[in-house]
């Protein structure tokens, strides 16, 4: 049987959560650079210190933000992949991630201001730590089933994760109106290198 949480537990993971929703809006609207940890204990109506309670600094608080998102992200890429066919599991996969990618919250906070204030190889590494075993996951599948061939199988999916960063990026950068447009290029581009022998 699970342990009952104490009062005290349960209003310290409430406010947890409040500082996370309230630091995901700020950081989205205003950009990491414009959003103080201020800003975010006056948006939850929390004092600077209960901020610090939980995170350490302001960048620690964005990459709570950022793995939020990135762990939604990667359960909707997954839970998209629904087919028992490789390929077709692997378009559905690539159609939710590039749909997640035309949200500008998520677009913003993980393709635009992560490298910023994270630093290039941080923001790396924790791209890596959420999507990396799903490519390469995909990839094997693939391969086994002889979508793709099975040699350079280390820098295949090397290229597939980074196609993937390149398609998010360009995601996040284009206009509302042409997201849908930049989208579907991007579906249509990755769908022909996903048209193996079997296809």
């Amino acid at each position: 049987m699970p342990a009952v949480k104490s009062r005290r537990e349960m209003y310290s993971e409430a406010t947890r959560a409040a500082l996370l929703e309230e630091a995901t809006a700020l950081f989205a609207g205003r950009g990491y650079a414009g959003t103080s940890l201020e800003d975010v204990a006056a948006a939850t109506r929390v004092t600077r210190g209960a901020v610090y309670h939980h995170f350490a600094s302001k960048q620690a608080l964005f990459e709570a933000v950022l793995d939020q998102q990135e762990s939604r992200a990667m359960r909707e890429v997954a839970d998209a992949a629904t087919s028992a066919n490789p390929r077709e599991a692997a378009l559905q996969a690539l159609g939710a991630f590039l749909d997640r990618c035309c949200d500008p919250v998520y677009g913003r906070l993980c393709w635009q201001e992560a490298p910023t204030a994270l630093g290039f190889r941080r923001w790396k590494e924790c791209e890596e730590r959420h999507a990396y075993a799903l490519v390469e996951q995909f990839v094997e599948s693939l391969m086994e089933a002889g979508y793709l061939p099975r040699t350079a199988r280390d820098t295949t999916i090397q290229f597939f994760f980074w196609m993937l960063g390149g398609a998010g990026l360009a995601l996040s950068a284009a206009p509302p109106e042409d997201k849908r447009r930049v989208r579907d290029e991007w579906f249509e581009l990755m769908r022909r290198s996903l048209s193996g022998p079997q296809s």
